[in-house]
């Protein structure tokens, strides 16, 4: 039974690899077949493909066609600028000095670095004594010269003495008396008032110090008027015949944080021999700002009303002058590159006004310019609506 049972089990088990045996080849069988199928396939796609590319030549020229990014030209107001840098002045600066000529030696000071001074405000008082002394010496004799003029005067009235007694002793008290009006006026010269309102941005004497108006430090006293300002810069003389009196200005003070539209008020008729530069003028609103604060000047000296401006960088240059590239559409309504010469003008701010070549809705290779030539069949990969 059991040799019986042993055969059964094995020659079940040999149906059952005969049976996965088959199954195997079978798969491979359909597996060849679907390779020849599509190597066919294969063969009759790159069949098709050749004949279409041989029955279209504008196809093939697309596909092996650059991209390129293009704008419009169009036309805008362009202005050129001179950037420079120059300072802010104050348009009234008084330096005080003393009337008298002389000076003197301050007794009194009325007024501190930093203080507003008004028109007519004492600044200081400089030593009088001497006057003072000659005054009241002056006094005492006008004193007597009075008493000797009434006296006379009452003799002349009861009909004693001379009236050229009279006359003299009254001439003597009218001189006496125009040498204290005059010492008077003397003495005045010796207390300093201001002619100017404004912030006292010099104090530099002190009581007890001689007070002459200027030394060898500059000046000891000085009134600075910000109501009115002015910058003041320097331009290079190969720009004389291109900024004068009148021209446009613009004005910014980055540490103020202010941008002011002024226009040339003054211009130096005389060039530095040192830097080759003439200075001009050009005023500013006071308030707020302090005098020798830096600022960024930008002269206009040249504008072009509807003028066509595009990126500086697109103008490139060959052996025969300057050119652009545009994109056109030919007999076959492809994209083309066309070369462009150029003539043009003012450059500023990464843009330059193009004289003649270029016309109001050309369309501008503004990438990919770099490697195209002219004639080359392109595809346009995006487009802007204008240069900025």
């Amino acid at each position: 039974m059991f040799t019986a049972a042993l055969v059964m089990l094995m020659a079940a088990c040999g149906d059952g690899a005969k049976e996965k045996k088959g199954s195997l080849g079978d798969k491979k069988v359909q597996l060849e077949k679907l390779k020849k199928e599509a190597a066919a396939a294969n063969a009759e796609i790159k069949k098709l493909e050749e004949e279409i590319t041989k029955l279209d030549t504008n196809a093939a020229l697309l596909s092996k066609s650059k991209l390129v990014a293009v704008a419009p030209v169009s036309v805008q107001d362009f202005s050129h600028y001179i950037d420079l840098q120059g300072t802010v002045e104050a348009e009234d600066i008084s330096y005080i000095a003393p009337a008298n000529g002389m000076g003197g030696v301050v007794t009194a000071l009325y007024i501190k670095e930093g203080q507003y001074i008004k028109k007519g405000q004492i600044i200081l008082k400089m030593d009088d004594k001497v006057l003072r002394t000659q005054l009241q010496q002056l006094q005492v004799q006008l004193d007597f010269a009075k008493n000797i003029y009434n006296r006379q005067k009452n003799l002349w009235e009861q009909n004693i003495g001379s009236e050229v007694q009279l006359i003299s002793a009254k001439n003597n008290v009218d001189g006496i008396e125009k040498q204290i009006a005059t010492l008077n006026e003397q003495i005045k010269l010796y207390t300093v008032t201001s002619s100017v309102n404004g912030i006292a941005d010099i104090v530099d004497v002190k009581v007890g110090e001689m007070f002459v108006g200027a030394g060898a430090r500059g000046p000891q006293i000085q009134i600075v008027n910000n109501s009115t300002l002015k910058v003041k810069v320097r331009v290079p003389e190969n720009y004389m015949s291109r900024v004068r009196v009148g021209s446009s200005v613009i004005i910014s003070l980055p540490d103020a944080g202010k941008l002011f539209n002024s226009s040339i008020s003054l211009s130096s008729q005389l060039i530095d021999p040192g830097s080759r530069t003439f200075a001009v003028e050009a005023s500013i609103p006071g308030g707020g700002v302090r005098p020798n604060t830096i600022a960024i000047v930008r002269i206009k000296d040249y504008s072009a009303p509807d003028a066509i401006v595009i990126p500086v960088n697109l103008v490139q240059t060959d052996e025969n002058g300057k050119y652009v590239y545009a994109v056109e559409r030919d007999s076959k309504n492809r994209n083309v590159v066309k070369k462009i010469p150029v003539q043009v003008g003012e450059s500023y701010n990464s843009m330059i006004e193009i004289k003649a070549g270029l016309q109001a809705g050309m369309q501008l290779v503004t990438a990919g310019y770099q490697s195209v030539y002219d004639k080359q069949v392109v595809q346009i990969d995006g487009e802007t609506t204008a240069f900025n």
